[in-house]
């Protein structure tokens, strides 16, 4: 092994230490389903007052009830979907509208609703799922962390961060065609992340004389499920650098033919999906839209000189990422009422609609710090390796989210960073058996911080009508 934690645990011949874990994997469970139902009914109590009109997927899961690729558009009047931006007319030999259209989203998210649109139809309840869906993402992030070398309180106390402090809440508790892909998505890397990191520890504990087939099982699926993350956001695969460093196989061509395999899988299919419905391997649809926007939206930066996944649009978006800041409301007149908030005389900070930092929107991400002083543990340089390549192919497309709070696109990266940031908390607390209250004081109010950021943008999103 290259890890010197890397070492399986003690004899234990009369089973007094399965005894004594007992309980404790009792109550991780009591914990653990504790917090998805405490995120569930906080999702749905925070959920907008209105159905989303945003539902794209559900659109895509009826055109294939009727045994289309493309959906019907535009359609008129009310539960229509004429409003929507984000689709292109198919158009006939003659160049006439076939009054259908192409939407440029990946599949999968259609695919789960597929059922329920066959049960409901149009009129199926999108953010209720995405708020499920939402829930048993932290019950994943709660399973991983318990894949790690943390003490409880990191684990539960990053479960609540990753809940109710990072951008999930809002993604889940908002349900449209964006952040339902993305609730998706993450529940598929979590799981991916954390089959590799029991994978790895299965491999510490393994008798090197015994025979090792060629492929790791459990790294193939470990692939399997990042191939599917992304086959609901696209960057997620570019998460594969944790899973070559991460996981079974006993070395890293190992690790990365499994997962390589595993994800190769529902990406091909993407790939042939895509081709059976547009025609081309890759989707067009984002490429004319990118066209229409750059003209339709000059505010926002877009340069029509440049493709629409530019290394030269980094700077503007590394601007939001990092260091996009909420805006100021000018203040009131003297006894004037303020409509969005209906207060009087004062001003307000407002988040801005083109995002904010998501380190100062969810400033319990800066626990990863201390986690750099462990490069040498694969898990912490797979998981920001991870981080880093997501974030890099997120950073040069044109667009960056809009009308959103915090900074939606670190949800892909969000389940391999959050290793580094346990295992950075875990080193900040120091030795198990030299507590220090401070510094768990410390995590713990950085957590506190980034759940109260999160209630603020929440609220106002719902007052704005985001």
């Amino acid at each position: 092994m290259d890890r010197s934690i890397a070492q399986g645990p003690p004899p234990d011949p009369g089973g007094a230490l399965l005894a004594a874990a007992a309980p404790r994997a009792r109550t991780a469970v009591v914990v653990g389903l504790g917090l998805v139902l405490a995120c569930l009914v906080l999702y749905q109590l925070t959920r907008p007052g209105y159905q989303t009109i945003y539902n794209h997927f559900a659109w895509q899961a009826q055109a294939w009830l009727e045994g289309h690729a493309s959906i019907l558009y535009p359609v008129a009047g009310p539960g229509g979907n004429d409003y929507f931006n984000d689709v292109i007319p198919v158009v006939d030999a003659t160049g006439e509208a076939t009054g259908r259209g192409l939407i440029p989203f990946p599949p999968l998210p259609a695919l789960v609703l597929l059922p329920f649109v066959a049960l409901w139809g149009l009129a199926v309840d999108q953010v209720f799922l995405a708020i499920v869906i939402g829930a048993l993402d932290v019950g994943l992030a709660f399973w991983l962390l318990g894949r790690l070398p943390v003490r409880s309180a990191v684990r539960n106390l990053l479960t609540v961060f990753v809940g109710t402090g990072a951008a999930l809440w809002y993604a889940a508790s908002l349900g449209s065609t964006w952040y339902f892909a993305h609730v998706v998505a993450v529940g598929l890397a979590l799981g991916a992340v954390g089959l590799a990191l029991d994978a790895e520890a299965r491999e510490a504990a393994r008798d090197p004389d015994e025979p090792r087939p060629w492929l790791d099982g459990r790294q193939v699926a470990a692939g399997l499920l990042l191939g599917l993350a992304a086959t609901s956001r696209l960057t997620v695969i570019f998460g594969l650098p944790f899973l070559v460093l991460v996981g079974g196989g006993g070395t890293w061509w190992r690790r990365g033919a499994s997962a390589g395999i595993g994800a190769a899988i529902p990406v091909l299919g993407l790939v042939a999906y895509t081709l059976a419905a547009t025609g081309a391997p890759f989707n067009p649809v984002y490429e004319a839209l990118y066209h229409y926007e750059v003209l339709a939206y000059p505010d926002l930066g877009y340069n029509g000189a440049w493709s629409l996944q530019d290394l030269r649009y980094i700077p503007q978006s590394l601007g939001i990422m990092l260091f996009g800041l909420p805006e100021a409301m000018p203040p009131c007149e003297p006894g004037a009422v303020r409509e969005a908030w209906n207060a009087s005389g004062c001003s307000w900070l407002v988040p801005g609609q083109r995002g904010m930092s998501f380190l100062l929107a969810s400033p319990a991400y800066l626990l990863a710090l201390p986690a750099l002083a462990l490069l040498r543990d694969r898990r912490v340089a797979g998981s920001l390796l991870a981080t880093l390549a997501i974030a890099t192919v997120n950073l040069a497309h044109f667009s960056q989210g809009w009308v959103q709070f915090g900074y939606r696109f670190s949800l892909d990266f969000a389940p391999f960073l959050l290793v580094a940031v346990a295992l950075g908390a875990e080193r900040f607390l120091g030795p198990r058996d030299a507590p220090r209250p401070a510094r768990l004081a410390v995590v713990a109010g950085l957590v506190a911080v980034s759940v109260a950021i999160q209630a603020w943008g929440i609220a106002w999103a719902r007052t704005l009508g985001w």
